[in-house]
């Protein structure tokens, strides 16, 4: 067994795995993006048949789904540089094992506002 990580295949493994996941979760956000703006053009397009009258505009989901792809191409570009860093530091010896993700502490409450304000839209908007 290696005696330190930076000699450790199964640190880099980890580390790619990381990577994985992280570009999971921006794939996850801009679905759930290009899904947002579509049902809510085509909630539109039902409100207006049906009743014959102009297209009412709610709250930009377009809009809202275009940031949330936004926010799945940051991720990934950030998951990137990240893993791309950890490879170095662990190559150099640099690395510093238990330290706190602030890329995704910042991530979930990101997503946390934005699930507190779509709440909030599903309770006060009509």
């Amino acid at each position: 067994m290696p005696n330190t990580p930076e000699q450790d295949p199964r640190i880099y493994f980890a580390a790619e795995r990381t990577l994985l996941a992280w570009i999971r979760t921006g794939l996850a956000l801009m679905g759930f993006g290009f899904a947002l703006a579509r049902f809510g053009l085509f909630l539109r397009q039902m409100q207006a048949s049906e009743t014959h009258q102009p297209l009412h505009h709610g709250w930009n989901s377009p809009f809202t789904g275009a940031a949330l792809m936004g926010l799945g191409v940051a991720v990934n570009i950030i998951a990137s540089i990240q893993y791309a860093a950890t490879v170095r530091q662990l190559r150099e010896g640099s690395w510093i094992p238990g330290r706190t993700s602030r890329s995704a502490i910042t991530l979930a409450l990101l997503l946390a506002g934005i699930g507190i304000a779509a709440g909030a839209v599903l309770l006060f908007v009509n």
